[in-house]
């Protein structure tokens, strides 16, 4: 089956009809190609990653680590179950009713996602740090009445409330081990079964805000059958899962990528997440030494906190792979992991609107400065501004199609990101004669100066190989004889003096690393640079503070 057309769209159990009814318009959407993802017609993730896996004869291995405590899957199954019955019995919830969910990452939070897709709800994971007007515009945007929320987290989303159109009713959970909220008191008595509304495989059960911070927010909208087909696609060829694995990392579940890596994939094969809500390098190398932990999703700037730890004593041993995403992986890093650890990180990228990661290295098949090939079932090219395919070895749009793809929440956006049936993520790639993809910019981070193109992350890659520095991000900044100028903002390792002499040092280092041309005019050193909770530098910021 390639090329899903709306007429093709399989049964729904929803009685609200908001989310099917606000598809993009037919010809809008990307083609997908779905050989090889054949699920039923009606089908719920939330059943499928607790209550199958208990059928399966998982009952009794561990499924969440988190607050102290182990879950099984059998304790994890009953818990949602409970939950869901207290979602549906008393508080109203009908399938396709939206349902936002804001925590930090713990297995309550898992548990609250699970519970409502189980009761059928159309659900939104959100960001603790998120003030009260940007959970307005995800409220009214996905017309949102009743929000789940961890009770250390309650007042911004309670003020969201008092003014809002739609938002009725906030219900605290405890994120903690003590199960003492209103949420958790009602379920405590509820029957550990539940009978989970049969969902459409292409009904939606996930709204995924993009994390710009300007602006009005895109909902990126994706089908019960989208879950499964990231952990049966890329968990399964490229990360091998098996029930023997426990999962580490740092993105939030409120990320497609987070609740991917942290709960789709382990969920998906019987294996173990680790959900830390303070995911620092220190924290997860103490989860990986206590627990062997066998999988890391984080980005490149925990990697490298964490070979420094690693040169201290940390025992890294038990990790059999590392994925980078987020933010584009830099050879230096990946060359030293490799001399430390003896195995690679598997580079990737992902979107939010593709749901997970597209493209990405192989453990048999991975390159230092690459972004490697595409997952199984996904294809991509470079294309033109005119999306006609370039040759190999020549930068432009990178352009991909396959089992997921781009629907937007009424939003006329979707125009922009869907092309004659490709997803056109906003990056600049190349692709090199042996087929491999490589990462040239972002489409804002590519810099031109004086005529020539210079891609930040490039030379960002040079000055990370200089051992005075710890971090570094490169922008462009305005410059009346050239147009722009390369600026770096680097962060120095403990001990280095943030001089004249280190500035000319960095610079010669970089002239005699890439082209001259490219070579930072302008560094400012910094203490820290700004990033989101996933570890991803927030480099408009940099640019801001340029501007202003």
């Amino acid at each position: 089956m390639s090329g899903l057309a709306m007429s093709a769209l399989g049964p729904s159990a929803h009685t609200d009809t908001f989310a099917r009814d606000h598809l993009p318009p037919t010809d809008q959407w990307p083609e997908f190609r779905l050989d090889g993802y054949d699920y039923p017609d009606r089908l719920n993730i939330g059943v499928e990653l607790t209550d199958r896996m208990v059928a399966k004869g998982f009952g009794d291995h561990t499924a969440l680590i988190g607050n102290g405590r182990r879950r099984t899957y059998k304790e994890l199954s009953d818990w949602t179950n409970r939950l869901a019955h207290a979602l549906v019995e008393d508080y109203g919830v009908k399938p396709g009713n939206r349902v936002l969910i804001r925590s930090a990452n713990n297995p309550a939070m898992v548990a609250c996602w699970l519970a409502a897709t189980k009761a059928g709800a159309v659900v939104v994971n959100t960001m603790p740090m998120l003030r009260a007007g940007e959970l307005a515009k995800i409220v009214d945007k996905a017309e949102i009445a009743l929000a789940l929320c961890d009770t250390r987290l309650m007042d911004e989303l309670v003020a969201c409330a008092k003014d809002s159109r739609f938002l009725r009713q906030v219900v605290g959970f405890d994120g903690t081990a003590n199960h003492d909220a209103e949420l958790d008191r009602i379920a405590l008595n509820k029957d550990v079964r539940f009978a989970a509304v049969n969902t459409g495989r292409d009904d939606v059960a996930l709204l995924g805000f993009t994390s710009g911070t300007t602006g009005v927010p895109k909902a990126t909208m994706h089908f019960h059958r989208d879950l499964m087909i990231i952990a049966d696609g890329y968990a399964r060829e490229v990360l091998g899962v098996v029930p023997d694995d426990v999962f580490v990392g740092s993105p939030p579940l409120a990320f497609t990528f987070g609740l991917g890596g942290l709960a789709v994939f382990p969920l998906r094969f019987g294996a173990a997440a680790t959900l830390l809500e303070d995911a620092s390098p220190a924290n997860m190398i103490g989860i990986i030494e206590t627990y062997r932990a066998t999988v890391a999703f984080a980005a490149p700037t925990a990697y490298r906190a964490m070979l420094v730890a690693k040169q201290k004593g940390a025992d890294l041993s038990s990790l059999r792979i590392a994925v980078s995403a987020g933010e584009t992986l830099p050879a230096p890093v990946f060359e030293e992991w490799m001399r430390e650890t003896g195995r690679p990180i598997l580079d990737g990228i992902g979107a939010t609107e593709m749901l997970h990661i597209f493209i990405s290295n192989h453990l048999d098949d991975f390159a230092p400065a690459t972004t490697g090939r595409p997952v199984i079932g996904y294809e991509a090219r470079i294309v033109d501004e005119e999306m006609n395919e370039l040759p190999r070895g020549t930068a432009g749009r990178l352009a991909v199609r396959g089992p997921t793809g781009c629907r937007y929440l009424a939003d006329d956006r979707q125009r922009a990101y869907v092309r004659e049936g490709w997803n056109l993520t906003g990056d600049a790639f190349l692709q090199d004669a042996a087929g491999r993809f490589h990462f040239v910019a972002r489409s804002d981070d590519m810099i031109i100066s004086a005529g020539y193109n210079i891609a930040g992350p490039e030379v960002e890659a040079a000055l990370l190989a200089h051992d005075e520095v710890r971090e570094c991000a490169v922008i462009g900044v305005p410059d009346t004889e050239r147009g722009q100028i390369v600026q770096a903002h680097v962060v120095l390792m403990d001990g280095v003096e943030p001089d004249a002499a280190t500035t000319r040092r960095l610079q010669d280092h970089v002239k005699a690393t890439i082209a001259p041309y490219k070579y930072p005019r302008s560094v400012k050193f910094v203490a820290a640079l700004p990033k989101t909770p996933t570890g991803k530098i927030q480099r408009f910021l940099l640019r801001q503070e340029a501007s202003s």
